[in-house]
């Protein structure tokens, strides 16, 4: 049985333009990142690279449609390497891109109805303290016809070199460094009591949520400005996080916040954001003594509370972040839980796997019930 895979080489620069120089970026390079990005960081280097500005094809989280859009823009170009610099949206196009076959429309690969055969060498650089997905052979995107996101999930996406660029951080705006930061905190919480989680996957989980934590109990104390003297830590622990979930997954939390993203363009980790806590109180009264019972032991040394306070301490800290809203702000209807819990068991199977327990239907529309 395998434990534990790392394909990518992880690297690390002070500046983009070390970067850049390092890699000798130049026209057989296409770069698919955003103007926000490009003029500060990228413009002065004068590189011949190909650059796709991805909000020009569409804006918030990752769909066929945009890709596609790009998709037909780069069909013909001569490129040897992919560069994702950005967020998570940015990565998960990019993963696609680097596949032989697509033609015209990424479903092909969503569907697998070809062959998943990398062409492209894979370099991304994440510029948010959440996502994670530099390290994992994950690319999420919503299926516009389907109302609903879809995953797909193969080593053929994985990228050959993470590279990780603090200065990149520096203008993320307060509420998505947070969204981001505590997407890593799910990811690391819900690898730790994933069925696959093993004793590597564990070391990267808890040394993630161990920084996580810390870092947002000194901006609770010492304000947003905070984060700025801990770019460099928060994007390891977002990379810590994505090792530990690129091997173990990522189970409920996930599988019930693609529904809501997908119908209501909420981003990603808000989403997860709002099912948290809840989902792992459910778990815990499923079973109360199992991997969470350990889980609530450590996570308790870190949020200074009794074990049995730790999801509510958790929602504390969190919600001295950013608020934590019922679904129904966001646009979501009350007749719509049911077919949210039946859109899950269609279609997030591959994350509910990852499940501490297995959750019925019937627990799955409850908990979207407490939540609206």
């Amino acid at each position: 049985m395998q434990l534990f895979k790392l394909k990518t080489t992880i690297d690390q620069f002070d500046t983009f333009a070390d970067f850049a120089k390092a890699f000798n970026l130049g026209e057989k390079d296409l770069v698919i990142t955003n103007d926000f990005l490009y003029e500060p960081y990228m413009k002065a280097c004068n590189l011949h690279c190909h650059f796709v500005m991805q909000e020009k094809y569409g804006l918030g989280e990752p769909s066929d449609e945009m890709m596609n859009k790009i998709l037909l823009n780069v069909q013909g170009k001569d490129f040897e390497r992919v560069i994702a610099i950005g967020g998570g949206t940015v990565i998960d196009i990019s993963k696609l891109f680097v596949l032989k076959g697509l033609k015209d429309d990424v479903l092909r690969a969503f569907d697998r109805q070809i062959p998943l055969e990398k062409e492209k060498q894979l370099i991304v650089i994440p510029t948010t303290c959440g996502t994670g997905s530099e390290v994992t052979n994950i690319s999420i995107a919503e299926i516009k016809s389907r109302g609903t996101k879809m995953g797909l999930a193969d080593d053929a996406i994985v990228a050959d070199n993470a590279v990780i660029i603090p200065e990149l951080l520096k203008g993320l705006p307060f509420k998505f460094y947070a969204c981001s930061a505590i997407d890593a905190l799910i990811h690391a919480v819900e690898s730790y009591v994933s069925p696959k989680a093993n004793p590597y996957t564990e070391l990267f989980s808890e040394a993630a949520w161990r920084i996580i934590i810390d870092v947002f109990r000194q901006i609770k104390e010492k304000g947003e400005e905070y984060r700025f003297e801990v770019m460099g830590k928060m994007i390891m622990a977002s990379n810590f996080a994505g090792i530990a979930f690129g091997n173990a997954g990522v189970g409920a939390v996930h599988a019930l916040s693609y529904p809501l993203g997908g119908a209501y363009h909420v981003p990603h980790g808000e989403a997860n954001y709002q099912f948290f806590t809840e989902v792992f109180m459910t778990y815990e009264c499923k079973n109360p003594n199992g991997r969470i019972a350990e889980l609530k032991q450590k996570l308790s040394k870190e949020l200074g509370c009794t074990p049995e306070e730790v999801f509510v301490e958790m929602d504390r800290l969190l919600s001295a972040l950013i608020s934590k809203n019922p679904l129904h702000t966001y646009g979501m209807k009350e007749e719509e839980i049911e077919g949210f819990a039946d859109a899950v068991l269609a279609t997030q199977q591959r994350l509910l796997a990852n499940n501490y327990v297995a959750l019925s239907r019937d627990e799955i529309r409850d908990i979207y019930k407490k939540l609206f």
